[in-house]
């Protein structure tokens, strides 16, 4: 392997969680004193979030060596567990013996305070970590908010530190959850680093591998921070790929134009949407623009006042009165020609046509609605017509499955972004629209010039933008319910039902795993989509060319 050419070690971007490679930026050192101080206050309840691949299992490995030596420590990672798994886990945890009756909830929070209270007379602390907790169901989460009533008038006798994703935070903020949401004592949330420390970074493990002298240029670096974000996992996955491809060349050193190669192989070679989900979808935007709040289009790559990324778009953009009617989805279908150039010429000869209006523009025109070009609120628009932008990152394989015109955020060699649409695509090639025309370019061509970045319209059929999950008693669920039963050709009982139950979440597993999508039990925007397409929904579609 390309160790040894380059007199290293081992492998310095490994995305193993290693504590040995915990670099520790401001960011991460204020979230680990944080966790520690919640362990050490004896009564804390803390909550740690972050998006993908910023260092959060990292940091629960580094916590877990600067335990005091009187604390025992339940590390429970699997959040797709029932409350009586849950509550088995944590007895196996730390090895109290499973009692009779074995599924009996009582029997095993019993069991449990027993354990704390003879753990807490012998001076012992008892410490619950629960990772992924974004993913647990709402009858868990409850469960977890009553292990905080185990307590003696002064102490509480189970320590518990939740970490999650961003959805955490989203998912305490409910109403039927803001008892556990109160007896949180300290929050934090990790942010990917910045350009600085993705340089300092990359040099840090590189140290820790064995490298004598620098294999990034500083361009590189910044080239690095660029196509990452900042995320640590992101810059892993492609400045691991970049020595491959160094060394696979005989190239001693890492430029940019070598690092964004890499970065086109990671995001074109890997097809599973969940794991690109968990790779790319936490990326900053590498060129479409930003929000504000109210969803105000800029320029790309200009940052906003509140500093929202577009990728929060689906979070942050409210949901208006609709005054205009709803629209009809465009069917006639533009001419499809050969591209007269390669697609990096071609979008030189074109750039008066690939900035962010005109692309919006084509997109609201797919959807049969004119774009007002006098205002910023492209998004804002949208909501009028009760279509809703989700901004992702993914592949041409997602897209594919989506099912939808979509914005896509090209960069030329010189860094200049473009703003196309795909509009169709056959095997070896795909239709994008720029200007009012439509040009047929190699897929090898696209995935050369785009990492990832789309904006899409759709159409929600809920009453507002929201995610279906186990656990969850709403209205809206009985829509769910008919609308997998149409689509799956038989019924899920009780049909009337307004829980989403077992039952529910396997139909639902069942549908993402047929439709590629991924399988998660989860209803998110994706999934909805999808379903919208197989339900007909009123949605033009992309072009399937020769």
């Amino acid at each position: 392997m390309y160790t040894s050419f380059f007199g290293l070690n081992e492998k310095p971007f490994s995305i193993t969680p290693n504590p040995r490679y915990l670099y520790m930026s401001a960011r991460h050192t204020e979230a680990l004193a944080h966790l520690i101080y919640g362990i050490k206050d004896g009564g804390g309840f803390v909550q740690l979030t972050g998006e993908v691949g910023t260092g959060k299992t990292t940091l629960i490995r580094s916590l877990l060596q600067r335990m005091p030596a009187n604390a025992d420590v339940a590390l429970i990672l699997n959040p797709r567990l029932s409350a009586v798994e849950f509550l088995a886990a944590i007895l196996e945890e730390l090895h109290i013996a499973r009692p009779e009756p074995r599924d009996s909830v009582k029997a095993l929070t019993d069991a449990l305070n027993t354990f704390l209270l003879e753990n807490y007379s012998k001076g012992r602390r008892t410490i619950l970590i629960v990772d992924e907790a974004q993913n647990f169901a709402v009858d868990v989460l409850e469960q977890i908010r009553l292990l905080t009533n185990l307590e003696t008038t002064q102490h509480k006798l189970l320590q518990i530190t939740l970490i999650g994703q961003p959805e955490l935070r989203t998912m305490l903020a409910r109403t039927d959850l803001r008892q556990l949401a109160q007896r949180i004592t300290g929050r934090y949330h990790l942010e990917p680093l910045s350009q600085a420390e993705t340089a300092e970074y990359v040099h840090h493990r590189l140290r820790v591998a064995g490298a004598v002298r620098p294999l990034f240029t500083p361009a590189a670096t910044r080239e690095l921070y660029r196509l990452s974000g900042g995320v640590p996992r992101i810059i892993n996955v492609i400045a691991d790929r970049a020595l491959l491809g160094a060394f696979t060349r005989e190239q001693a050193q890492i430029d940019p134009a070598l690092l964004r190669r890499a970065a086109g192989e990671v995001y074109g070679s890997q097809h599973n949407e969940g794991r690109l989900r968990l790779w790319l979808q936490v990326g900053t935007v590498a060129g479409l623009g930003v929000l504000l709040v109210g969803v105000t289009v800029f320029t790309a790559a200009r940052l906003t006042d509140t500093g929202l990324p577009l990728s929060e778009i689906e979070t942050v953009a409210p949901r208006t009165a609709f005054a205009e009617p709803l629209p009809e989805p465009d069917t006639s279908t533009l001419p499809v020609t050969d591209a007269p150039a390669p697609l990096a010429e071609l979008l030189q000869l074109h750039a008066g046509d690939t900035d962010t209006r005109s692309a919006f523009a084509n997109l609201f025109a797919a959807w049969g609605v004119a774009f007002n070009d006098n205002t910023d609120r492209a998004c804002g628009q949208a909501e009028s017509y009760q279509l809703t932008c989700l901004f992702e990152r993914g592949s041409i394989a997602q897209l594919q499955r989506l099912d939808r015109p979509a914005i896509l955020t090209l960069q030329d060699a010189a860094g200049t972004s473009h703003h196309v649409i795909l509009s169709g695509f056959s095997a070896t090639a795909a239709a994008i629209d720029i200007g009012s025309q439509r040009y047929k370019v190699p897929l090898t061509e696209l995935n050369e010039l785009w990492f990832g970045d789309f904006l899409l319209l759709w159409r929600p059929q809920l009453t507002a933008k929201k995610t279906l999950a186990r656990g969850m008693r709403d209205a809206e669920v009985a829509w769910l319910r008919s609308s997998l039963a149409d689509i799956q050709g038989r019924p899920i009982e009780p049909m009337d039902s307004t829980l989403f139950d077992e039952e529910l979440e396997a139909r639902v597993r069942d549908y993402q795993i047929e439709r590629r999508l991924a399988v998660d039990g989860v209803v998110g925007h994706q999934t909805q989509i999808v379903m919208n397409t197989d339900l007909d929904i009123g949605s033009p579609k992309l072009a399937r060319i020769n």
